[in-house]
């Protein structure tokens, strides 16, 4: 019998995004489909039937390989599926109705099958290079890195903490990696936890349920040389405050090494006029895989120690001189 060959499966990749974020979306989307090395399968969860349309023209023009695909689904495509699978937990339907970004925790499960990957990426991401995704795990959970944290609002946080909820420290969720496995009753309980149906409607609120989630579902950091998130260190906040174009800023960025750049806040915005500046220089391959790091906890006398600080800087007007983009 001759021998057959098995194309190998698509990578199952995840985006919630709404229609605003595609004058820097487009080139995450298209360095995706130009740079991957593996057949991917894209589903992008968008809010309503304009965005939707909105999303499908923006992206149609893609050049994309046979072993690539895409498709949009609105918020109500999926909410017939999140009545479903949400049936026994409220506060988790709740939690879809707060900010859009909290449905990157609810929605890709609803497309998914049991036990199936998914890869959550972010709209502001760019891949400079040809690569791969890392191996999702089996059991546990993938993210990104990065040198602060951003959990807040600081009362959610300390709530996690009152109830003894460990947290990790570092994370970054622009991109997340794991399998169709979550405990519904526990993520339930954690949305309780830290304020159910009252939560404010911050963004935020989404990467204090990762680092929970981190914490619970074990797993670990991503390589952040391969998988890189952009920092605003002070120098880069006085140089955008002098003048220096922020595609000239990038440079500083070592994309070469890079699989994926996460540019979130400010930097996202200069990815355009860097890839229409052509000063990215041709991509190189990155196939090899990268192992990941164990997650580091966020012990509450180091977030209080952090938020003092802040406090301090606040007070003497830090964050005003500097105001020129986070």
């Amino acid at each position: 019998m001759p021998a057959t060959h098995q194309q190998p499966s698509p990578r199952k990749l995840y985006c919630v995004l709404s229609a605003r974020s595609l004058p820097y979306a487009r080139f995450a989307f298209r360095s995706l489909f130009a740079h991957s090395l593996e057949a991917v399968d894209l589903t992008l969860v968008t809010d309503d039937e304009d965005d939707k349309a909105a999303i499908v023209a923006a992206l149609a023009g893609l050049a994309l390989r046979g072993d690539q695909r895409w498709r949009v689904v609105s918020k109500r495509d999926a909410d017939a599926r999140a009545a479903a699978v949400y049936a026994r937990h409220p506060l988790l339907r709740a939690f879809r109705e707060g900010h859009p970004c909290w449905r990157k925790i609810t929605d890709p499960p609803l497309f998914a099958a049991d036990g199936e990957e998914m890869i959550i990426l972010d709209p502001d991401l760019y891949f400079p290079n040809r690569f791969t995704f890392e191996p999702t795990p089996d059991a546990g959970l993938a993210l990104m890195w990065q040198r602060p944290s951003c959990l807040l609002p600081h009362d959610v946080v300390m709530a996690a903490y009152a109830a003894a909820v460990p947290l990790a420290h570092h994370v970054d969720i622009g991109v997340a990696q794991l399998r169709n496995r979550l405990d519904l009753g526990w993520l339930e309980q954690l949305i309780g936890t830290l304020g159910g149906a009252s939560l404010p409607r911050k963004m935020h609120i989404e990467a204090i349920v990762w680092a929970a989630l981190a914490m619970r579902m074990g797993g670990g950091y991503l390589d952040a040389r391969r998988w890189s998130c952009w920092r605003n260190a002070q120098w880069k906040r006085l140089a955008a405050k002098a003048g220096i174009p922020g595609a000239t800023i990038l440079a500083a960025e070592d994309f070469a090494g890079m699989k994926c750049f996460h540019g979130g806040g400010v930097a996202k915005w200069w990815i355009p006029d860097r890839v229409a500046a052509e000063a990215f220089a041709p991509p190189r391959t990155i196939g090899e895989v990268s192992a990941l790091s164990p997650f580091v906890p966020l012990v509450r006398d180091a977030y209080l120690a952090t938020q003092r600080w802040k406090d301090v800087a606040r007070r003497m007007g830090y964050y005003r001189l500097l105001a020129a983009g986070a």
